[in-house]
């Protein structure tokens, strides 16, 4: 694995600097267009990724980072797990695109919940070593311009015993289906993402980046690689999306 590889990028700084840039362009319409986009399956695709950390999130001390939060969706629906429980820390959220950070602190907001939000890179996490019990990251990582380092980052902020979970596309494993993505993938999402949000490049650059994304069998190998225990995946949605989970 590299990382990600936005059209004319050059290296790892061009990548970041291009996808801070785009997805800062299309933070106002991001939710929207992600509902739309998704008929409203990542919905489902949080709740199932709530449901596999439970145990963990129902722990009081336990400290948890939402990596790459964009506008805080998967942030918020951990919170709301863990909203009853008597004194529980609250869970932590960064990005490192403000204006997604933005929408993030309005949503938080609204809901009355008291979520830390900091702007950072994701491959250099301002925490200490060991210092948290659960990292999640959706439909952030296959952004990352260094898939490696990312994980080797994650890993090293996690405690032992904690746990890494990366939500993200991937590609489906029934060829009719495929067939059916593929065309979506590259024939609507790009015309309708594009026309929404006022920025065609980055609905070309979402299903490319997904293309190019390791299956969920490479994926997993690698977190193997960068030091994870007891590595595992599931798929959804007949393949579209694949649930990583990683113990350190």
């Amino acid at each position: 694995m590299t990382g990600t590889t936005p059209k004319g990028a050059v290296d790892e700084q061009a990548a970041a600097q291009w996808v801070r840039g785009m997805f800062g362009r299309i933070a106002p319409r991001y939710d929207l267009l992600n509902h739309l986009l998704s008929f409203n399956l990542d919905k489902m695709w949080r709740a199932r990724t709530v449901k596999r950390v439970s145990e963990i999130l129902d722990r009081p001390d336990a400290l948890i980072l939402d990596l790459c939060c964009g506008t805080g969706d998967v942030l918020l629906a951990l919170e709301r797990r863990r909203i009853n429980l008597h004194g529980c820390r609250p869970v932590l959220a960064s990005d490192f695109c403000h204006p997604m950070l933005v929408e993030a602190r309005r949503k938080i907001q609204r809901r009355g919940f008291r979520s830390p939000v900091f702007e950072a890179d994701a491959l250099s996490i301002p925490l200490a070593d060991a210092s948290l019990d659960l990292i999640t990251v959706a439909f952030g990582f296959r952004n990352l311009a260094n898939y490696q380092s990312g994980l080797q980052e994650m890993l090293r902020v996690l405690k032992p015993g904690g746990v890494a979970v990366i939500l993200e596309f991937s590609q489906p494993t029934n060829p009719v289906f495929r067939t059916l993505y593929g065309f979506f993938s590259t024939s609507v999402l790009p015309r309708v993402g594009g026309m929404v949000s006022g920025s065609p490049d980055a609905y070309s650059y979402l299903p490319e980046s997904i293309r190019k994304f390791p299956a969920a069998e490479q994926l997993a190998q690698e977190m193997r690689q960068a030091g994870y225990s007891q590595v595992k995946f599931e798929r959804m949605t007949g393949g579209a999306v694949a649930l990583h989970i990683g113990h350190k």
